[in-house]
């Protein structure tokens, strides 16, 4: 499965304008993600967060919501 460049090695990505995760893996997920990359400018606005450790549990620690 391709992967968003730039985030290539991260499996959850959170969209800072909604504070929703995405998971890469699921991709049900991974596809409205690429729509919304798509159609905005969320990387270039550095809208997009990665986290570290890659895990869900990091992104709900930072204030994210499973989509």
């Amino acid at each position: 499965m391709s992967r968003i460049p730039k985030f290539e090695n991260y499996r959850f990505l959170g969209n800072r304008k909604n504070m929703k995760v995405y998971d890469c893996d699921n991709q049900e997920e991974f596809s409205k993600l690429e729509k919304l990359i798509n159609n905005s400018d969320l990387i270039l606005t550095n809208s997009i967060q990665a986290f570290a450790p890659d895990t869900i549990d990091e992104a709900k620690n930072r204030g994210f919501k499973a989509f």
